[in-house]
């Protein structure tokens, strides 16, 4: 199952977004609360709304249920932010591949926070892309990556531990069984030589930033 989940943060169009927009068929739409007028805006409808519904009016989750959704309300006095509570939903339904869109922008400690969600053991076996206007990230466990993308794209590779072995191709400036320490900004503003590199480590975790262009 694909999934589109909006969150409740800056929604940008760009390069990134409107190619996953032209390149899912098919996909469950959930949002995490105010996310929902972000599907809206973008003429889709969601499946499934969550959240504690603060950031919509009584008027507008009326709506939204007029026309289908199904509505999933939390008490505001939770642990689990909205977004995490829509992915735990996912997590439920199966889903293998999720999008998240509007998860970026405006409060610092929300955008953090969203970010680090991708950590979560619970959401480790699924494959979640956050998407920002010209600007994808994922997060990269040990293994073999293959980047796809464009001549001049700009790729990041951000460290949250310590990850050794790291062997790239396709990058203008390639490491061979390197290691990148979490702080210094050792792995910012690579490039691409082809339309597909590659990253391989054995351990750690990778933030995978990834720039339509030259950011």
């Amino acid at each position: 199952m694909n999934v589109l989940l909006f969150a409740n943060g800056e929604l940008k169009r760009g390069v990134m977004l409107d190619r996953l927009l032209a390149s899912l068929d098919s996909a469950r739409v959930i949002c995490a609360d105010g996310g929902a007028l972000h599907a809206r805006a973008l003429g889709l409808m969601p499946h499934t709304i969550i959240g504690d519904l603060d950031s919509l009016s009584a008027e507008e989750v009326a709506r939204f249920r007029a026309d289908g959704a199904e509505v999933i309300q939390h008490s505001p006095e939770k642990d689990e932010t909205d977004l995490e509570l829509a992915l735990r939903h996912c997590q439920r339904l199966g889903a293998l591949s999720i999008h998240i869109l509007g998860a970026l922008g405006g409060r610092f400690d929300q955008t953090i926070a969203n970010i680090f969600l991708l950590t979560l053991p619970d959401f480790l076996d699924m494959r979640i892309d956050v998407i920002d206007g010209d600007q994808s990230l994922c997060l990269l466990q040990p293994g073999s990556h293959r980047i796809e993308g464009a001549r001049g794209d700009t790729i990041s590779l951000i460290p949250l531990v310590t990850v050794e072995g790291v062997t790239t191709s396709g990058l203008q400036y390639p490491l061979t069984d390197g290691c990148l320490r979490r702080g210094p900004a050792r792995g910012i503003s690579n490039v691409m030589l082809t339309e597909s590199a590659a990253v391989d480590f054995r351990e750690g975790l990778l933030l995978l930033a990834h720039t339509s262009g030259r950011a």
